[in-house]
């Protein structure tokens, strides 16, 4: 490896070649502010736009941005030289000058990067006083707000959209000081192939992208006495919530997550894990269907609502590859108010169900037309990680301090197989614990298919089952999800499985998580109390659990019948004529 030696005020520092300044700093735990960088790393690669200059320091060379200039050899770096100081802090003025004033109210205060820049840089002026000539708020669509006044033109949300998800929703539109980051020839969001997958959000240092609030929708239910409310908590959610409340991921037990659900007034709580096993009985029964008649290969996973959003948009002539299976979420609400309400006694619609989510693009599913049943719609409500931690801390719970409790019956009872759901790869590797056993008749024995596992973008891997080669494809940002679908229109794919979240890393890296502002190893961390979880569980396989087992015996039958698609299938729509 070479290296490059250099000095950061004053302090020797030996860093790789290609280095940027700013990272060489924090090999030695010196902070550069900056409000635009985005890190590489073998999630994603990008090329640091260097928009916002706040990160600027002083070099040999003279001002330069840390986040876009390499290090050079013999190279001298003063971050915290007069010049370097006056300098950032001038251009967070001039960012201030141009920006709404009105922190206390707005829905980023406290996890505002600007804000928090502000603070630390003593700003309690400013010289400068500008004018934004774009005021616009886009609330068209049923999961992300776009607010142009806040937005700082840091151009991050920009190029995750365009250069890691491929989307191309959002881009720099108009000049001077009429120039935003929006949408082309400034659509309503709705009215874009926007998939919302919430990376734009879990990226955006400001007010300017956030998710739809729904917590007031939520609050007016749980005070309806007309209604049961019932909520349903996802893999994922349960190893970010302790972050809000300044623990590590993974950091606050499942069980004191479900007391302050009910603490709250949530009825009954489940588990959404028990739709991940469902899911699996469904998704595994149609992949021996399709491979045992050879057709309609590879399947395509559909428990991702964002990828399912994007190959509508984008490759519409595939949709028979798409599982026809609903996502966790759609199956467990389905359910809900059939099997459940009919054993609770309770009319279905007099139930409402509300979904707990790491996603953003869950919103924007519980509202799809084709995911209801006899006109009763599966979900009502979906809300975000942050969301339900701002419903906990609004009620003035201390969650820490609470004695944990269990999931409710009967849908409460999961297996490790339906916890790893919220990591990339885990459909795939709980899909192959039950479809090993389905096929061959043999015990499986060691159920960890650590070849899917992990953080890179596609990940391939050849299973044995009973002699025959599977051939698995797991692909995590749908940047590597249009390149893997490019290889199958021409042709080029053998592939039997093809697993596809939306979000680096999966369901743990969504927009509706705890704000990580691009830092991965978070969602790393997320990742390894998720499989610690399924480790720990005493039943690791979809199939095996004794709830799902109840549920077809006594209301659906077999799996892939006639009633389980009437409950748990179906269809996709061709958007490409739309937008």
């Amino acid at each position: 490896m070479n290296l490059v030696n250099l000095t950061i005020n004053g302090k020797p520092v030996s860093v790789p070649k290609g280095t940027s300044i700013l990272d060489a700093a924090k090999t030695i735990d010196i902070k550069i502010h900056n409000l635009c960088y985005l890190k590489a790393d073998e999630i994603r690669r990008l090329e640091t736009c260097a928009s916002c200059r706040v990160c600027m320091v002083e070099t040999d060379r003279g001002l330069v941005p840390s986040c876009g200039t390499l290090v050079k050899e013999g190279m001298k770096v003063e971050t915290n030289s007069l010049r370097a100081l006056n300098t950032r802090r001038r251009i967070v003025e001039l960012i201030l000058s141009d920006h709404p004033q009105d922190c206390l109210v707005c829905e980023k205060n406290g996890e505002c990067r600007l804000q928090e820049i502000a603070a630390d840089l003593g700003i309690r002026q400013i010289s400068f006083k500008g004018s934004k000539s774009i005021d616009k708020m886009d609330t068209s669509s049923k999961s992300i707000v776009k607010d142009h006044s806040k937005c700082i033109l840091c151009r991050k949300c920009e190029a995750v959209c365009n250069k890691i998800q491929t989307v191309g929703a959002i881009s720099g539109i108009n000049r001077g000081f009429n120039t935003v980051v929006g949408t082309f020839f400034d659509a309503d969001m709705v009215d874009t192939e926007c998939t919302y997958c919430g990376q734009c959000v879990a990226v955006c240092p400001t007010g300017s992208l956030r998710e739809v609030n729904n917590i007031s929708q939520v609050w007016r239910e749980l005070k309806n006495i007309d209604k049961t409310v019932v909520v349903q908590l996802a893999p994922a959610v349960r190893v970010a919530l302790g972050e809000e409340f300044g623990l590590d991921s993974g950091g606050l037990s499942t069980g004191k997550i479900v007391a302050a659900l009910k603490a709250l007034g949530f009825e009954y709580v489940f588990d959404t894990n028990f739709g991940a096993d469902l899911t699996i009985m469904e998704e595994a029964s149609e992949l021996i269907h399709r491979l045992k008649h050879n057709e309609n290969l590879p399947i395509l996973t559909s428990c991702c609502s964002a990828w399912v959003n994007f190959i509508e948009y984008n490759y519409p002539e595939k949709l028979n590859l798409v599982s026809s299976c609903k996502s966790p979420q759609q199956m467990f609400g389905a359910i809900t108010k059939s099997y459940f309400a009919n054993k609770a006694d309770i009319d279905p619609k007099d139930l409402c169900v509300v979904s707990v989510m790491p996603c953003i693009a869950k919103k924007y599913e519980t509202n799809r037309e084709e995911l209801e049943v006899d006109d009763i719609r599966d979900n009502d409500i979906s809300i975000t990680t942050r969301e339900i931690a701002h419903m906990i801390k609004e009620s003035g719970i201390d969650i820490l301090s609470l004695k944990d409790e269990d999931f409710d019956s009967p849908l409460g009872e999961s297996t490790g197989a339906g916890t790893i759901f919220g990591a990339s790869g885990g459909v795939t590797e709980a899909a192959l614990r039950t479809s090993y056993e389905w096929i061959t008749g043999e015990t499986l024995e060691n159920v960890d298919f650590k070849e899917v596992r992990g953080f890179r973008g596609i990940k391939e891997a050849q299973i044995n089952i009973g002699g025959s080669e599977v051939n698995v494809c797991v692909v995590n940002s749908l940047g590597n999800a249009r390149k893997i679908m490019d290889d199958i229109v021409d042709g080029k794919s053998d592939y039997q499985i093809v697993e596809v979240m939306a979000c680096p890393g999966g369901c743990i890296g969504g927009g509706g998580q705890p704000f990580h502002f691009g830092d991965y190893s978070i969602v790393k961390s997320r990742s390894k109390a998720l499989y610690k979880i399924d480790s720990n569980k005493e039943i690791r396989k979809s199939h095996e659990n004794p709830s799902i087992k109840k549920l077809y015996d006594d209301f659906l039958g077999e799996p892939y019948s006639e009633n389980s698609h009437k409950y748990l299938h179906t269809t996709f729509k061709n958007k490409s004529e739309v937008y």
